[in-house]
């Protein structure tokens, strides 16, 4: 294996969009022998290789880490000098314009901690190859833009490695002399490296059908450990969902003869594409109430629909370069969030994927790691698989769907899918489809693309009693950016509607286009000053100003009817509230109380949705209302109007934890919904100081079928010192140390919870047997959910900013990309105080002067230090 290393942590080359080129050669067609084996695998490829264009450069094959044992031309094997390597490519001098060209390398994927390339995972061999992984495997022109059709032959020991998958449709297999066997696949359509997989294990088989609407049948498969095998239903219906869902709202049919799944352990990401053969991180496969919560089994059914949807939005139409990554993430993340929609509640989803925008794409936007969604520039592409490439990328094409209205919109697709099948395509490429089938002009828009940061939107409302009308001025303003100080207007579709608030009737719902620095609206019919409800449904990820006063936010959290909007003013009253005491003013809380006492008695309402309602922001979010952020002032106030609800409300709380008590296990909506309900109630019950507080929530613990109650009432307990807490947390423990993915929720829960001790713990759960830096899932469920606890994280002393420090250092010897992943929460420096500030700025400077620093996490060090 290659050392990615350098021995300084000096900044690696930029890679620019504007130099982008077309390849020099092109391969139609890759065969793949390989010999599989833990220790040592041999992978000999063969390429049809094919000049692009008229020019004499030589056929340049990217490698990392390869060595080739033989190098054949046309049949011909070459000796050292007719090729060389360079940076790693091979480098080949070919006369003419089509060859053949073969390579024999070996690889070691045993000891590839990396993660990248072929690897082994609890005695599996797998890949992962996206962005740059293939080349960790072959000599190949390692481009999204190279797209070759692939025919794998695979031999191993039939004993350890029964099952052989690969891309495509299974062609031929074979037993060999010394219990070892063969098996053969083959793609027939194009695809780019970063789509090539491979698996071979002892594995087990959910098998299952679908058909299509055209009424072909397709083979559905998802392999894992035989342990693991019932596990899989939840995946198997959502896999089936995917394929009917995509076919009734986009046209899309399914186009191969098998369609496969495979679950490992150790996984980078969340789940990967590859044509035909999705490999997955197990935690969005593995799903039963005794282990997973409702918040996972969500996960595995958007995840598996996000996997499959890109078999047209990432594979069929693929990214002609890294910089169009949003091309296939925020497209198909916009088409997941639709699903998942769909199959629930969308009032719940919409306020689920916006808090999660805010969470990260909203930091990402206002810290040193800022970039468009289109990015100009990048040292390591792997950094660039940011919230703003995936979740400010959905954004961007739902507000054309929106501005479209949904025929056009399909139309749209369609021409886009239709024009640029079996090709690589770019942002632009998109964008033009929805122009040209929609019938609108996004010339404006494309500003989405290029500008990066959170667009502000001022919105003052004045009402004239004589003329009986409301003017409505909307100002916008992009903030600097890194590389982007001026920022030109964007073109902002924001849903408004205004509210008659003796009557709660409203003036329409109009789709308001905000394209100026500042723009005002004019609305007739108002004798009185009517209510604003604005960017209802979160029309456009922005940040909206207004002059609402808390009597107009009680108003709308009682009777606005764009759910979205009715949380947002129900947030906005208790932000108000916080802010307002964090600087040190009293701000009267008896509105919030009331506002919650209404909601919660409201029996039209989800449960799951109330449940959203009354969930106080986060402290995170808190602090990105301040111009400098106060960890320990944000949580005090915080705490304080949790325990002001939770006591004020005792008798509510406990009448809703005892009437949401369900007698069984059930996934349906009415069930998530009660137990959401019920664990905010079991929150808020605790939060009061109520003396049998705990003990309501160990009962819960002890007496919940689910994963979801159980979890709920252990990280209630865990926020605070009580006998209960260290009792549930040694069950817990002792309940599930032998399942990786349920014990990755112990560790999460402690690194969460607002203990006033949890720096410590943190660094006691570090040095336990039972951690290791091998899993990413198991270092993000301590040090990434500890870097996201913000009052734990930021701790006066520093020590937080040491621990995860210490991590990335130790991390990035065996796997930069999970440890790149720990930089930014160290990056936003410049929101703190002087002395934090300091502080983090000193362990980003100690992580950059280690020696043989990987140039994934010198990238985000180094600019989180401008």
């Amino acid at each position: 294996m290659a050392d990615m290393h350098s021995t300084t942590a000096a900044a690696p080359a930029v890679i620019r969009r504007a130099d982008y080129q077309a390849p020099d050669w092109l391969v139609p067609d890759i065969a793949l022998d390989f010999d599989l084996d833990l220790a040592l695998t041999r992978v000999r490829a063969t390429l049809s290789v094919a000049r692009n264009g008229d020019h004499d450069r030589p056929l340049r094959l990217d490698g990392d880490g390869l060595v080739p044992l033989a190098v054949r031309v046309d049949g011909r094997p070459l000796d050292e000098a007719e090729w060389h390597l360079e940076a790693g490519a091979l480098i080949i001098a070919l006369p003419g314009g089509e060859h053949e060209v073969e390579t024999l390398v070996e690889l070691a994927p045993e000891s590839n901690s990396k993660l990248m390339g072929l690897y082994a995972s609890g005695g599996l061999l797998c890949t992962q190859c996206e962005a740059e992984g293939f080349r960790r495997i072959t000599f190949f022109p390692d481009r999204p833009d190279v797209l070759s059709r692939y025919s794998v032959t695979m031999a191993a020991d039939k004993a350890r490695f029964p099952i052989l998958l690969a891309n495509g449709d299974p062609v031929e297999q074979g037993d060999l002399d010394g219990g070892r066997h063969w098996a053969r696949w083959n793609d027939p359509f194009p695809k780019p490296c970063y789509l090539f997989a491979l698996v071979a294990g002892d594995l087990a088989c959910n098998a299952d059908s679908f058909v299509t609407m055209s009424g072909r049948t397709v083979q559905l498969g998802i392999w894992v450990k035989q342990a693991d095998l019932p596990r899989t239903a939840h995946a198997m219906q959502a896999l089936k969902n995917s394929m009917a869902w995509d076919e009734r709202v986009y046209g899309r049919e399914y186009d191969l003869d098998v369609f496969n799944i495979v679950a490992v352990a150790d996984f980078n990401f969340g789940a990967m594409e590859n044509k035909g053969l999705n490999i997955f991180n197990s935690r969005y496969i593995l799903a039963d109430p005794e282990t997973a919560t409702d918040i996972d089994y969500d996960g595995v059914e958007g995840v598996v629909a996000h996997e499959y949807f890109h078999n047209w939005s990432g594979n069929r139409v693929t990214c002609r370069d890294w910089f169009q990554l949003s091309l296939k993430e925020g497209f198909t993340v916009f088409r997941d969030q639709n699903f998942s929609a769909d199959m629930g509640s969308h009032a719940v989803k919409r306020i689920e994927d916006v808090r999660i925008l805010r969470a990260g794409q909203f930091q990402e936007d206002s810290g040193p790691l800022a970039h468009p969604v289109r990015p100009e520039t990048y040292m390591e592409i792997s950094n660039f698989y940011t919230a703003t490439i995936y979740n400010k990328g959905a954004e961007l094409i739902r507000m054309m769907a929106l501005m479209l209205g949904p025929e056009r919109f399909r139309a749209g697709t369609d021409l886009y899918f239709d024009r640029h099948d079996g090709q690589a395509a770019t942002c632009e490429d998109f964008v033009l489809a929805m122009e040209e089938g929609g019938g609108i002009d996004l010339t404006q828009f494309r500003l989405w693309y290029e500008q990066a940061g959170t667009p502000h939107v001022r919105a003052l409302l004045s009402h004239d009693p004589v003329a009986q009308s409301v003017e409505l001025t909307l100002e916008q303003m992009v903030p600097p950016t890194p590389g982007q100080p001026d920022k030109q207007p964007m073109a902002i579709p924001l849903r408004t509607a205004l509210f008659d608030p003796a009557t709660g009737a409203h003036h329409g719902d109009e789709l308001l286009m905000l394209d100026e620095a500042r723009q005002s609206f004019t609305f007739a019919g108002f004798a009185s000053a009517p209510v604003l409800s604005i960017n209802r449904g979160f029309s456009a990820p922005v940040i909206v100003e207004t002059n609402r006063s808390q009597d107009d936010l009680a108003f709308l959290s009682a009777h606005d009817d764009d759910p979205f909007a009715r949380y947002e003013a129900m947030q906005q009253l208790m932000v108000n509230v916080l802010i307002g005491r964090i600087g040190g003013r009293l701000v009267e809380d008896d509105a919030v109380v009331a506002a919650i006492r209404h909601i919660v008695a409201d029996p039209t309402l989800d449960p799951a949705f109330v449940a959203e309602a009354i969930r106080l922001p986060s402290e995170a979010y808190l602090g990105d209302q301040m111009q400098q952020v106060d960890p320990d002032a944000i949580h005090a106030a915080r705490d304080s109007l949790q325990r002001k609800i939770g006591a004020d409300l005792e008798s509510l709380w406990r009448d809703v934890h005892a009437g949401t008590k369900a007698n069984g296990f059930s996934l349906s909506s009415a069930a998530k919904g009660a137990r959401k309900l019920r664990n905010a109630a079991l929150h808020f019950l605790v939060a009061s100081g109520a003396q049998d507080g705990p003990a309501i929530a160990f009962d819960q613990f002890s007496e919940a079928d689910n994963m979801t109650e159980r979890q709920a009432a252990l990280g209630t307990l865990a926020n605070g010192a009580s006998a209960q807490r260290v009792a549930a947390l040694d069950i817990f423990y002792n309940r599930y140390s032998a399942d990786a993915l349920t014990l990755d929720k112990w560790f999460q829960t402690q690194a969460f919870a607002f203990h006033p001790d949890t720096v410590d713990l943190v660094e006691e759960l570090g040095r336990h047997k039972d951690f290791t830096l091998s899993n990413p899932n198991r270092v993000r469920s301590l040090y990434g959910a500890f870097a996201g606890n913000q009052w734990a994280f930021h701790h006066r002393s520093g020590k937080g900013y040491r621990l995860v420090a210490d991590c990335i250092i130790a991390l990035d010897k065996r796997n930069p990309q999970t440890a790149a992943r720990l930089v930014p929460p160290l990056g936003r420096w410049k929101r703190f105080d002087d002395a934090r500030a300091a502080l983090m700025r000193g362990e980003l400077q100690r992580i950059l002067a280690e020696p043989g620093l990987s140039k994934d996490v010198t990238e985000q060090a180094s600019k989180s230090l401008d």
